[in-house]
């Protein structure tokens, strides 16, 4: 019922920024809180931020910033001073939520994944 398109990912070099991007599909989605969750080889997936339906509340981990814009359907996470043990394969993750707060866990629909490569 929800798509979830990923962009932006890439190979950069360490100390570098990338903006990745999740345009959402199916859904108003202003109705949607919203993640980013990672996964490394042999790693579990972690999230990385998270944010409300309207973009009020939010969650990052470490050096990443996360935001939306609901007219767009879009929802970003900055990543800065990039570095080699932030490769991995980035997702976006959408779920129904009746409060605006956001969730770290829980969701119901993912995109397809966009590969981030860090070079040293």
């Amino acid at each position: 019922q929800v798509r979830l398109v990923e962009s932006g990912g890439g190979l950069v070099q360490a100390g570098g920024s990338l903006r990745l991007s999740c345009a959402a599909s199916g859904r108003t989605f202003s109705n949607l809180a919203m993640a980013w969750f990672r996964q490394a080889p042999g790693k579990e997936r972690e999230c990385l931020a998270a944010i409300s339906r309207s973009g009020g509340r939010t969650y990052v981990k470490g050096r990443f910033a996360i935001s939306r814009d609901n007219a767009k359907n879009t929802v970003y996470l900055q990543m800065n001073s990039l570095k080699p043990e932030d490769t991995a394969v980035y997702y976006c993750a959408a779920v129904a939520a009746f409060r605006d707060t956001y969730y770290t866990a829980g969701y119901d629909y993912w995109g397809q994944g966009t590969q981030v490569t860090v070079s040293s």
